[in-house]
């Protein structure tokens, strides 16, 4: 076999360097520009992503030929064809802009909506429980108005005080001319504003060892009282020795001028005063009496207990 042509050339007989042969020359071979070298040569080889989506293969630039340079970024693209563009396609789309939710940026999560929709949840929530809340205490009370129409037990077996207790008694009073009058004392009623039954008073008091003594019957139980007395002085202030159950109290019964009357106005001199005693069950004996180092001068009106 020489080189040449001898006969229908095929692949398998192609010399891809028959161009650098005399002979090959002759046969008129050339140098590569898409074959082997040979006229009619068979082009089996194609490099990768030559052709696309049915378009023409690109064909490899031929030996000494300077490659085509890759299309500048965003123009169209000889290998690539859009799906719209093929026989069947889709219907070009227009591009989707991102939303803008404010709050100075673009495409990002809507926090605004986040706090707006978390407020309701709890708004929701709140008012939730204060319904049930509700229902509970309007149940409460109606089990408690059910409740109050029957008295417990405490109730009806135990009576309230106010209907078991006795209404408490009178303590006692005395007029001045109920009382036992010794020293001297007796009784008047030229001055006027006694309280005492006619407006008759003790006088005479006012000299040591002059005495009024009371008899009290009726004290309800022992303990501390006070013994009340009304009394008239010249608008000087008096005093007299309480004796109780015969023990003298350790501080006189002071009389003195809580009106202010003016000096020798016996009528405008009525007044009261009292003293803590204490007494026993039953019956007590109370004195009035003028001793060394008191001053006297006073009218005896009414005394009371309470």
């Amino acid at each position: 076999m020489t080189s040449g042509n001898n006969g229908a050339s095929t692949p398998e007989d192609d010399d891809p360097f028959g161009y650098l042969y005399a002979d090959g020359q002759a046969n008129g071979a050339q140098p590569p520009s898409g074959g082997y070298g040979y006229p009619n040569s068979v082009n089996r080889v194609r490099a990768v992503g030559q052709r696309q989506y049915g378009q023409p293969a690109q064909q490899t630039a031929a030996y000494g030929q300077i490659p085509q340079q890759p299309p500048a970024y965003g123009s169209p693209n000889a290998h690539y064809a859009a799906p719209e563009t093929l026989p069947g396609g889709g219907a070009p789309t227009a591009p989707v802009q991102p939303s803008y939710t404010g709050g100075g940026r673009s495409g990002g999560p809507n926090t605004k909506g986040l706090l707006i929709g978390a407020i309701a949840v709890v708004a929701a929530v709140v008012i939730g429980i204060g319904v049930a809340m509700m229902g509970g205490d309007s149940q409460k009370d109606k089990a408690g108005g059910d409740n109050s129409s029957s008295p417990s037990s405490q109730q009806s077996s135990q009576p309230s005080s106010s209907a078991s207790s006795a209404p408490v008694a009178d303590l006692p009073k005395i007029d001045a001319k109920a009382l036992r009058l010794d020293g001297g004392t007796t009784t008047a009623s030229d001055v006027k504003g006694a309280k005492a039954d006619g407006g008759v008073y003790v006088t005479g008091f006012n000299a040591v060892g002059a005495s009024a003594t009371w008899t009290v019957n009726g004290i309800p139980k022992a303990g501390s009282y006070r013994l009340y007395v009304r009394y008239a002085i010249p608008g000087v202030d008096a005093n007299a020795t309480l004796t109780v159950n015969s023990k003298p109290n350790t501080q006189p019964l002071g009389m003195k001028n809580f009106t202010h009357s003016a000096e020798g106005d016996w009528e405008k001199g009525w007044q009261s005063t009292w003293a803590p005693v204490t007494l026993t069950k039953g019956t007590n004996v109370l004195e009035l009496s003028c001793g060394e180092g008191n001053q006297c001068n006073a009218l005896l009106d009414q005394l009371w207990v309470s």
